[in-house]
Order: structure tokens, then sequence, then C-alpha cells
């Protein structure tokens, strides 16, 4: 699928917009802020060293006001992950890069309008004994041609 680069640019221009427009977050579920940084923004752009697809840096984009809907209201963490992972660049001097321990937190929302509901998973970070950071929003769920599968009729056979 072709993107039109004036309407991938506008779109991230706004999102960029929205995420400057405040440094912080308050989160219920940490009784803190969870800090909007460049490295959450960029990560809605890369994954790992590669640039993430138009399409997918679009979604992202999209989502972006959810996400920070869900962590304003987030009082209980669907998921979580502790690991020790490279952190930083790495050294001039020996090739090495430093280890450390980084903590992610998965909150799951159904958040929009009536007409609009989306189920949406958004990430926080921290790293070490540093701050909490916004890190990434995606659909919870499969999306198909536009639309979200939020539930069946027969939800009890789910």
């Amino acid at each position: 699928m072709e993107i039109d680069s004036a309407v991938f640019n506008g779109r991230k221009e706004k999102a960029k917009t929205v995420y400057d427009a405040q440094r912080e977050v308050y989160c219920p579920y940490f009784k803190t802020p969870v800090v909007l940084n460049s490295d959450g923004f960029h990560h809605l752009q890369f994954s790992g060293r590669r640039e993430r697809t138009k399409l997918e840096q679009l979604v992202k984009f999209r989502l972006l006001p959810l996400a920070l809907q869900v962590i304003r209201n987030s009082g209980t963490v669907q998921e979580f992950r502790k690991l020790l992972a490279p952190v930083g660049k790495t050294s001039k001097h020996d090739g090495s890069v430093q280890m450390k321990e980084v903590e992610y937190w998965a909150f799951v929302a159904i958040v929009g309008d009536m007409e609009h509901r989306t189920r949406v998973r958004t990430i926080v970070r921290r790293v070490g004994t540093g701050n909490l950071t916004f890190w990434s929003v995606m659909p919870h769920s499969k999306i198909k041609n536009g639309k979200q599968k939020l539930s069946s009729t027969n939800i009890e056979d789910e």
C-alpha cells in the first residue's frame, strides 16, 4: 500500500504536536507521572535499529492520543516484564554495550467514542532506576478491513 508522503508527514506532525504538548501524564496505577520523552516518540517510528513501515507508523500515530488516555485512567496492569537489556551506544573503546535492568508494563483498555471503540495496548518502560516513560502503543487485537473485533455475539464461547 502506497502512502502519500504529504499525508504521512501531516499525521506525523499532528502526533508530534499532541506528544510535545505535555511532558508527562499522571498514571493512577503508579501514583506518579509517566514521562513523555524523545525515546518514546522515536520508538513509534523505529523498532530496534530499523524504521517501521509507514503504515505501522500511521497506526501508532493515530493511537497516540488514546494511549495517553489509557495511561491517565489505568488502575490495573495487564502484563509486566523485567529483563536485562543492552542500553545506549556501543563503546568505541572495547565494543561493549552497557546492560541494565529494564521493566515494561502493558495497560490494555477499550477507548474512543461509541462509534469508534478500539482496544489499545499501551506500554510504559523504566530503565534501571530512571523515570517511568511512555514507550509504545498498538492495537490489542488484529484489525481487518479497518475494523477491530472487540467481541462476538457469543462472548462466553471465546
